[in-house]
């Protein structure tokens, strides 16, 4: 579901026509729905209100402020995985209680920094970071909240660059020596345990996985209180797949009427850290076509964005629909479309069926809301694109483009170098 349409041939992202945002911001650019936003959210956490719950918004899908704060606005939580993502959360708005704290290498600074603002919890990965949480806290004075993320085996059944809850992945605690983590973990002075964490993979369209997790993770629950350690809250992660070609996801509601009589008999508070799921297909990335190239039997349609920009297709091998802004009805061309980086892998699309364009038509990008700008880079030095979010009948530039000066700021030359020639 989303907010983006075609009215008379010609897209319009809620009530504003896209061509005409691309001639004023200009291209490349990515483009937001703030209702697709909002909406989105609405729907889980509707699905989920008969149990006590709290949705923590997935900064890494799309940290953009006024994305971040759309969903502030509507009572989310955030889920960061570093400093730099705690930061911009509080920037936004979200109330540091409402801030669970991920990732496999925090540092100590960062440790510090987030107990300092006060956020709810720590995701802990690992036996030393749980050490140096205990170390952190003490030296400030503080007592830090944290939950173990437990690594239960499952196959989410996506893709293997994505998937992080099996045994062989980098994440969380191996299940089966999970007693032995909580139980050390518990006896260290400035840390509580309050909950138990699982995050099995991205993009995941079948809710089995998920009630495969939950029932183990209940099984580990159920072993911890025997022993005396009290859990508080259960956080499943996100994870939550969007469609970008012919996938069919699970909705918001068949997700809740899956996992609810898992979970909501427990009377434990419900986590989830959806990201994609909200924002994925809440943004556009608008590119122009510069050239038609055509090279024996094959047609390349070259545009002006690149991989720096929405590197998912050379990472992944990602499908993202791509169409023209403006239909006209011309015939469909098979053709590859490709940006102008100096790299094979610089392709959103091999042997794609499109209309019939020609140099200097508008396209769109779709499914690009999260992973997009998030992921891109200055590679070739390139400037980063900007970024526009509409809201009801008018559009807000929220991320201005950046500039060759933009590249280069920080960097300097040392004076021998100016003066030895």
């Amino acid at each position: 579901m989303d907010f983006f349409h075609y009215e008379n041939n010609e897209l319009f992202c809620e009530e504003v026509l896209v061509s005409d945002i691309a001639e004023q911001v200009g291209t490349p650019f990515y483009l937001y729905s703030h209702r697709t936003i909002v909406e989105h959210y609405r729907k889980l956490d509707k699905a989920l209100e008969s149990i006590e719950h709290l949705i923590c918004y997935s900064m890494k899908s799309n940290s953009n402020l006024a994305i971040a704060r759309s969903l502030a606005n509507e009572g989310s939580g955030a889920d960061i995985v570093s400093g730099g993502e705690l930061y911009r959360a509080l920037k936004a708005g979200f109330p540091a209680e409402k801030i669970v704290f991920a990732g496999v290498g925090k540092t100590e600074s960062e440790i510090e920094y987030a107990l300092k603002m006060g956020i709810l919890m720590f995701n802990v990965e690992s036996m030393p970071e749980a050490d140096l949480i205990n170390y952190v806290a003490g030296k400030i004075g503080k007592k830090a909240k944290i939950a173990l993320r437990v690594n239960p085996d499952v196959d989410a059944h996506t893709h293997k660059h994505i998937t992080t809850g099996k045994k062989e992945n980098k994440f969380g605690l191996a299940i089966d020596e999970a007693l032995g983590y909580f139980t050390e973990s518990a006896s260290k002075e400035n840390i509580e345990v309050i909950g138990v964490q699982a995050h099995i993979g991205s993009q995941i369209v079948s809710t089995m996985p998920y009630v495969e997790a939950i029932n183990r993770l209940t099984t580990l629950i159920n072993d911890l209180e025997k022993i005396g350690i009290k859990i508080q809250t259960l956080n499943i992660g996100g994870g939550l797949g969007i469609i970008y070609n012919e996938e069919n996801p699970s909705t918001a509601q068949q997700f809740a009427e899956a996992i609810l009589p898992l979970v909501g008999p427990t009377g434990r508070k419900l986590i989830i850290e959806p990201g994609r799921f909200i924002v994925g297909n809440a943004g556009i990335l608008v590119t122009r076509t510069t050239y038609i190239k055509k090279s024996g039997s094959k047609t390349f349609i070259i545009v002006d964005a690149g991989m720096n920009d929405l590197i998912r297709p050379a990472l992944y091998d990602s499908y993202h629909s791509i169409k023209p802004l403006k239909m006209t009805g011309a015939e469909d061309i098979t053709a590859d479309i490709v940006g102008p980086i100096c790299e094979s892998a610089d392709c959103f699309a091999k042997e794609r069926k499109i209309e019939s364009v020609n140099a200097g038509d508008l396209l769109a990008i779709f499914s690009a809301g999260a992973y997009g700008f998030v992921m891109s880079s200055n590679y070739n030095s390139r400037p980063k694109v900007a970024e526009a979010m509409v809201i009801g009948d008018k559009y807000y530039t929220v991320r201005e483009r950046e500039t060759y000066d933009d590249l280069i700021k920080g960097e300097s030359i040392p004076e021998i170098l100016i003066h030895d020639k």
